[in-house]
């Protein structure tokens, strides 16, 4: 449900602080050169596998792919039963139903987009319709995207609006509201964007379809983190950041985790309420857990291509 707002919507957002952009360029900067331990690292890749969202949103993908998809994101290494499952699959509405079953009692989630992904640009009525057949269908959690046209034009009322309403047809799902940072012009923007879907209701914040350069960055994914922060501060509630797009080695994947640490804090170091959205990072955190296990690297074709 959402947040009472303490004002007129434009007024409040417009009153949060701005943000430095150079003192956030440089804080991320400076937290990104921190190392691990070799003692932690095995911790933090395992981690970082449990907080991956396993994606494949392409318009080439089939019953087969997703099917094989699902079944890595429950084991990642078929070869080490160690290895944890990751936190979900995201997909498209249309291969739920392929996706559910491979997933039933697992623990991994099913996530999908929905809203009239990657734009966003289609009717409310479009948009719920949406929500409530991936939601049927079996979706766990869902992805929406947020209308950046509307942001960006000041209607925050509609993006406000909006979100509510998709919310409400999410039930027991949980929704992330993707905030498409790379439209987003500023990063003021970033934080106004971040404050209103959170007091829409959303579940998670994301920051990108992935589908617009740049997606995921560290500096945006700090802003993101830093509302969440206060947000729980300000109202007892908490809510979780998912930057996707990009992330591609353990290497990054270690920054995040160093970012959520320093600027959130420990309770948001869990896939509850942190996620990494990727399709081709997973390979990596597995290569080099390998490598931490065995003194040497798995061959290039020791894992299936995602």
């Amino acid at each position: 449900m959402p947040d009472t707002l303490p004002g007129p919507l434009r007024g409040y957002l417009h009153g949060l602080p701005g943000v430095d952009e150079v003192g956030v360029a440089r804080r991320a900067a400076g937290l990104s050169t921190r190392s691990i331990k070799t003692t932690a690292k095995r911790q933090a890749i395992d981690l970082a596998i449990r907080m991956v969202d396993l994606t494949t949103l392409e318009g080439s993908d089939t019953p087969g792919k997703v099917r094989a998809l699902a079944a890595k994101a429950v084991r990642p290494d078929p070869a080490d039963p160690t290895a944890p499952s990751v936190a979900a699959l995201c997909v498209y509405p249309d291969m739920i139903a392929t996706a559910a079953p491979a997933l039933a009692g697992t623990g991994v989630g099913l996530a999908s987009v929905a809203t009239g992904f990657p734009a966003g640009r289609t009717s409310l009525e479009v948009k719920l319709a949406d929500t409530r057949a991936a939601v049927t269908a079996g979706a766990t959690e869902i992805d929406m995207v947020i209308d950046r046209g509307a942001f960006l034009a000041g209607d925050y009322g509609k993006v406000f609006d909006e979100i509510t309403a998709v919310k409400e047809q999410c039930g027991r799902a949980h929704l992330k509201v993707i905030l498409e940072t790379g439209e987003l012009v500023t990063y003021d923007n970033v934080r106004r964007a971040s404050w209103l879907a959170l007091h829409a209701g959303a579940d998670f914040i994301k920051t990108s379809t992935g589908k617009v350069s740049p997606a995921a960055t560290l500096p945006v994914t700090l802003i993101m983190l830093e509302a969440v922060r206060d947000y729980r501060a300000a109202t007892g509630r908490q809510a979780g950041v998912k930057p996707a797009g990009g992330i591609r080695t353990t290497k990054d994947a270690v920054r995040y985790l160093v970012l959520v640490k320093e600027i959130a804090g420990d309770d948001w170091l869990d896939p509850a309420w942190f996620r990494l959205g990727a399709s081709t990072l997973l390979n990596d955190l597995l290569m080099q857990r390998t490598k931490l296990a065995t003194g040497h690297y798995s061959g290039p074709d020791y894992y299936t291509i995602d």
